[in-house]
């Protein structure tokens, strides 16, 4: 799918899987389209996946037990080069879910950043207050994408005088970031061959930067158990590229209810009550797969759907 001109937006099939990423700078001509990002071998219609880096949404709308459930996440593994963020439309059965569970969002752009706020509202609304990720900064975002990765790193000056480290050469307002397999190829950064194994591939440089800048997002291959969302079926999703605000924290935050949710479909009035307090929302969680007892539940759940997600995002 694609469009050419103002923004807008666009309609997919009736799918059950698959993945939305963003063309950039684009030449369209007739059934041609080649773009300087997420290109798709030059077609207008993509047919594969786009060419990296691109920032990637993927759903399973039709996963888990009796496939009634949707797994979907906000994927790096493939590099980064647009914003983007996931809004749930909700229907019938899954009204009862609050935005502050379903709605992430990846801001890792420099000058889309909004001022620094544990909570906010801007992809939900003032009863259910999302959890954002607080600590980065629009100089911080300038400069996360580790020098070796950039897409198009500046050029060295020509009269002779060659700064050390590169990292001193000023960097472009904006340069799409590359992950660490596609910038190394090797199988220790693509989790191949020996390395096909969460025991053994390990997060990049590249990944960790990415979880500091987009905690909801997935990082390289084997980072499921704090990447995947997971809902009842039922309902609509709008991605929307470019969202100015901040990157969310959801399945760091909130993991006990995502796990409640994920487990049984529903949510207890308790956790209701509590998704809409915005101190309960601020305050200080373990991560997603630390200790809490909520984290861990959630973390094993995930593990039981791991094998089967992750066949489906590297295909």
């Amino acid at each position: 799918m694609a469009w050419n001109g103002d923004a807008g937006w666009t309609r997919t099939g009736h799918r059950r899987q698959g993945r939305v990423w963003g063309r950039t700078n684009c030449t369209v001509n007739g059934e041609s389209c080649a773009c300087q990002t997420g290109d798709c071998f030059a077609k207008l219609d993509c047919e594969f996946s786009g060419a990296v880096p691109a920032t990637l949404v993927e759903f399973n709308l039709a996963g888990g037990v009796n496939g009634m459930q949707t797994f979907y996440d906000i994927s790096l593994v493939d590099g980064y080069n647009l914003p983007v963020g996931i809004e749930h439309i909700p229907s019938d059965n899954t009204s009862f879910v609050p935005p502050n569970l379903t709605n992430a969002a990846c801001v890792a752009t420099a000058g889309w950043l909004y001022d620094s706020s544990p909570t906010g509202t801007y992809y939900s609304n003032e009863t259910y207050p999302i959890p954002l990720e607080k600590k980065e900064t629009n100089d911080m975002l300038s400069k996360w994408c580790p020098w070796r990765n950039l897409a198009f790193p500046p050029q060295k000056p020509s009269d002779g005088i060659y700064p050390y480290p590169d990292d001193n050469i000023q960097r472009p307002s904006f340069s799409p970031c590359k992950s660490a397999c596609a910038t190394t190829g090797t199988d220790r950064d693509c989790c191949i061959g020996k390395y096909h194994d969460p025991n053994i591939c390990k997060p990049s440089i590249y990944s960790t930067n990415v979880k500091a800048v987009c905690p909801d997002a997935y990082s390289f291959a084997f980072d499921d158990r704090s990447s995947t969302f997971i809902v009842p079926k039922g309902g609509g999703w709008e991605v929307i590229w470019c969202p100015a605000g901040r990157s969310t924290d959801i399945l760091n935050q909130l993991s006990a209810q995502m796990y409640e949710l994920a487990s049984g479909g529903q949510l207890s009035e308790l956790s209701m009550r509590r998704l809409g307090n915005v101190s309960f929302v601020n305050a200080r969680k373990e991560y997603a797969c630390g200790v809490s007892a909520g984290a861990s539940l959630y973390c094993r759940l995930l593990m039981l759907f791991a094998a089967s997600w992750l066949a489906l995002i590297m295909a």
